[in-house]
Parts: C-alpha cells; sequence; structure tokens
C-alpha cells in the first residue's frame, strides 16, 4: 500500500494505492465519513490498481470547504490527472457510488466502467421508505477510524439534491455507454427500486442484488461481493485495448 498526500486546488487530500494494472478509483460514502474501502479494493489488488481518498473535510484529507458535490468531482477529476490516466474505472459505495455516477456523466471521456455498490440512483423518492425501516430494525456498521463530519454530510446532501432536478440528468446517464456493475443488497434498509431503475437507463448496466444482503455488503456477504467484483474486473482487463497512462 502507498500512501501519499496530494494538492488539488486549496486542498490536500489523502490517497492510497495498492495493485497494478487496470485503474479503479473508490469513492467512499456519508458524505463526510473517511475512508472505510480497503475491504473492497483488498479483492481486486490483483488485478488492478485501485486507488482509494477522503473527500476534502474527511478523514486525513484537509478541511477547507466547499463540501458540495460538483467540488467533490473537480477533486476526482484533479487526482485522475495527478495520476496520470487518460482514462480510469470510477467506483463507490453509498453516496460514493452517487458520486462516482456523478463523475461519469460529467467526465464520460475519462470513464472506463463504473462499480456501483449500494448506490441509491437518480432519485431521492426512497428516503421515506427509508426513514420507516431505519424505525424497525439496524445495520451492521463497519469500524470508522475518523468522525463523521457533519457540516460536509449537509452540504454533500444538498447539493446532490439540487443535482437530481436537472432535467437532463436522466440522458446524461442513457448516455454514459460503458460498463457498469451494480450489486445492492437485499436487505439494505434502503429499498432496491432505485437501483433498478437507473440500471434501465444505463446501456452496459449488470445489476446483482445479492439475497439478505446488507447495505455493507462485504460484512455480510464478502464471498458473494468479491465474485461479482473480480469477475467484473477481469472482463475489463479483457477487453481493455488502450493504454491507461496519458502519454
Amino acid at each position: 500500500m502507498m500512501e501519499e498526500f496530494v494538492d488539488v486546488y486549496d486542498v490536500r487530500l489523502w490517497t492510497t494505492r495498492t495493485g497494478v494494472g487496470l485503474p479503479i478509483v473508490l469513492c467512499n460514502g456519508g458524505p463526510g465519513c473517511g475512508d472505510y474501502l480497503e475491504p473492497v479494493a483488498a479483492v481486486m489488488e490483483d488485478l488492478a490498481h485501485v486507488h482509494r481518498w477522503e473527500q476534502r473535510g474527511c478523514g486525513r484529507s484537509g478541511k477547507t470547504g466547499p463540501y458540495d458535490q460538483a467540488t467533490a468531482i473537480a477533486d476526482l477529476e484533479e487526482l485522475r490527472r495527478h495520476f496520470g490516466y487518460e482514462r480510469w474505472v470510477v467506483g463507490g459505495h453509498s453516496w460514493g457510488a452517487n458520486l462516482a455516477l456523478a463523475y461519469a456523466c460529467e467526465h464520460p471521456e475519462r470513464v472506463l466502467g463504473m462499480i456501483s455498490l449500494s448506490g441509491t440512483g437518480i432519485t431521492e423518492a426512497w428516503t421515506a421508505e427509508y426513514r420507516r425501516t431505519r424505525e424497525e430494525r439496524q445495520e451492521l456498521l463497519p469500524d470508522f477510524a475518523y468522525p463523521h463530519n457533519k457540516e460536509v454530510n449537509t452540504e454533500g446532501n444538498r447539493s446532490r439534491t439540487e443535482y437530481l432536478r436537472d432535467p437532463d440528468l436522466p440522458d446524461k446517464v442513457h448516455g454514459l455507454d460503458v460498463p457498469v456493475l451494480m450489486v445492492q443488497g437485499e436487505c439494505d434498509l434502503r429499498p432496491c427500486w432505485p437501483a433498478r431503475q437507473l440500471a434501465a437507463l444505463l446501456p452496459q448496466a449488470h445489476l446483482e442484488i445479492i439475497p439478505n444482503a446488507e447495505h455493507y455488503l462485504w460484512l455480510t456477504h464478502p464471498t458473494e461481493l468479491r465474485s461479482h467484483l473480480r469477475a467484473f474486473v477481469q472482463r475489463l482487463n479483457e477487453s481493455a485495448l488502450e493504454p491507461f497512462l496519458i502519454s
């Protein structure tokens, strides 16, 4: 594992990378959480060069705002330039999956593929159902190494709501003609139907719903998640026809 603090605009972002080959970047959820995706990266690191990072205001990264989604997308694009990739696979979990999708829609020419784990699609109509289910049962959580930043959470969610109002967003999603793996847990407190809607819009989406799995898929069903991730990355490796680094 190689840790590196990268200066992006006016902030220093924590990053780490493992493995070699196909470049993949993973975005953690929240918004406002530090990185917790090492178990996800670990199952792919013999097949790909996996990058993880903490968004500004989170974990070990600098606490310089703004903390909106547009800034997170811009930071992610600067990280791509810093690491020297023409294109890479963008992925994430929960809000991080939504961030990866938004990045792909804004920079489709920079995306080789996408990995969405427990994402919530391009609607917020699921939130009332989530609140009801959350009152009925709890979900298994990872051990978070750093405190949750409430300011990042508030601004990230506010800007996400605004972004979803874009009437052109469904067309942007439909125009994202790259391989996409979507994995959802059947027993996630957040319903699966937004993911089904999103998969129907994406030309090359492959949706897997793991029976009895919860939101943090690797905690409840690591074997199934590992199988889906490795099969997808192997297919991308087999179909790659271009060098990854900027010439």
